[in-house]
């Protein structure tokens, strides 16, 4: 299959946009205590996309950004190229497996209360199709499947803007109060 011209013009159209706002912020980092005091993992998570805090540095080394975060979703976008290659000349499971579990992790943030957080007890991915630099973009959407009170479980799929179908994978995540700073 190739790329739809008009779906992938319109993904990498978004992606500059998205991308100039988070650059025009204070870049790549951590957010400090203050910044997101009393916030919900929500409001963190759109905080992040509107450039008001840093966003992951792992975002910029790995070549994907953050696209969408809404309850329960988080989209991100990568583009596959020859840095991400292994011997075999697919790109790495590795860089595939980061992006859906940056997509699994972020979906999941969006559902933490103020106070609350949460860290990947379980990934698995399913590889099903390699990918290639010739991919031009690829999203992972995460979407929470459940979260309680000590787990929380989602599903993401990575796919190119033709719809094909890259690598699927779920998740299960510890869900824990945050301590209090002293």
């Amino acid at each position: 299959m190739t790329q739809n011209p008009s779906q992938l013009d319109a993904w990498i159209a978004e992606e500059r946009k998205i991308t100039e706002r988070l650059e025009a912020g204070p870049g790549p980092g951590l957010a400090r205590p203050d910044q997101i005091a009393g916030k919900t993992g929500l409001e963190m998570m759109q905080a992040m996309l509107n450039g008001e805090i840093p966003f992951a540095a792992i975002a910029r080394t790995l070549d994907f950004t953050i696209l969408e975060v809404r309850p329960g979703v988080a989209i991100f976008q990568g583009t596959p190229l020859p840095q991400h290659l292994n011997p075999l000349g697919t790109i790495h499971g590795g860089w595939v497996a980061t992006m859906l579990d940056s997509a699994l992790g972020c979906s999941v943030h969006t559902m933490m209360p103020p106070g609350r957080a949460y860290t990947t007890a379980e990934l698995s991915v399913n590889y099903v199709k390699g990918l290639t630099p010739k991919v031009q973009r690829v999203r992972a959407e995460g979407k929470v499947i459940h979260c309680g009170r000590q787990l929380a479980t989602a599903e993401a799929r990575l796919v190119g803007a033709d719809g094909t179908l890259y690598a699927h994978a779920t998740t299960t995540c510890l869900v824990f109060e945050v301590p209090a700073a002293r």
